[in-house]
């Protein structure tokens, strides 16, 4: 993907796009101590946050665990109407030296943490797919018609992107046997596309090639901001009838924030998103 913010990916599940628990991914490309600092890159991830009411923030890269407090900080220091965010972060995690957490970041009001559990890829004979194991994430939400519903996020490295989609499988039989958990999201960025994942690569992808398996961003779509590439790299799968069912039609989209906030190509990466629904009493503050 380009080089500094990703492309937000915004899945909403709802009823009416305005009734809706959006929930979104966004890979901070090197989010570390000098984005930190930076008050103007801070200020425009700060707002594309408060889009959201579950946030999965990747290619964290933070030795001294200041991100996430700081982004409460800044998230929670002007509260209004009561709405808080908290968070969920992994451990570091990576090969060698190289290191990145995922994190979750969502409104207490409207979710919060049933369970989550670091998958531990050591399969016989498939040791150590993942560049980054998925921080699995079980989230409660009593004011959906999708009451509970697991995320599994995936940072992949770009030239083993196939063999670490099609793994999300494995993932998933995991957790559905560890959890009985029925309702599922798989999100991030999947380095799904142009050569990292062509054309002729799909049919070894078990993820893909499962029909349960409900992709809603396409592969003609472009999850980047350079443009010299057109790429979906970024991308949201569903396994679940009921979560299947409830997803707003059309609701799954990429936000430009570059075009959004005016930004400069060098200044961002898109994010992006989805959505489930909300009881009326809650439309007045999520909305």
């Amino acid at each position: 993907m380009s080089q500094e913010l990703a492309p937000l990916l915004l899945l909403l599940l709802s009823i009416h796009s305005a009734l809706a628990l959006r929930i979104c991914s966004f890979n901070v490309r090197s989010f570390g101590e000098s984005k930190q600092e930076d008050q103007n890159a801070m200020d425009v991830i700060v707002k594309v946050i408060k889009r959201c009411d579950i946030m999965l923030l990747m290619e964290i890269k933070d030795s001294n665990n200041r991100i996430c407090p700081v982004l409460m900080e800044k998230l929670n220091g002007n509260s209004r109407r009561g709405i808080t965010y908290n968070y969920v972060i992994s451990s570091r995690l990576g090969r060698n030296t190289y290191k990145e957490q995922y994190a979750f970041l969502y409104k207490e009001k409207l979710v919060s943490v049933k369970r989550s559990y670091h998958y531990h890829d050591y399969q016989d004979g498939d040791v150590d797919v993942f560049s980054r194991e998925p921080f699995v994430v079980w989230f409660q939400s009593p004011h959906t018609a999708v009451k509970d519903f697991v995320i599994i996020p995936l940072h992949t490295t770009p030239e083993t992107s196939v063999k670490e989609i099609d793994e999300l499988v494995d993932v998933y039989m995991d957790m559905k046997h560890r959890w009985k958990a029925e309702n599922f999201i798989f999100m991030g960025d999947f380095n799904a596309g142009c050569s990292y994942v062509p054309k002729k690569a799909w049919k070894n992808i078990r993820l893909r090639t499962d029909p349960r398996f409900v992709w809603l961003i396409g592969d003609q779509e472009d999850t980047t901001v350079k443009r010299s590439t057109k790429c979906a790299y970024d991308r949201i799968v569903l396994r679940g009838q009921e979560i299947v069912s409830s997803v707003v039609p059309k609701s799954n989209s990429v936000f430009d924030f570059q075009k959004a906030y005016k930004l400069t190509e060098e200044e961002v990466r898109l994010p992006s998103c989805l959505s489930m629904p909300l009881s009326k009493d809650e439309l007045a503050w999520a909305t």
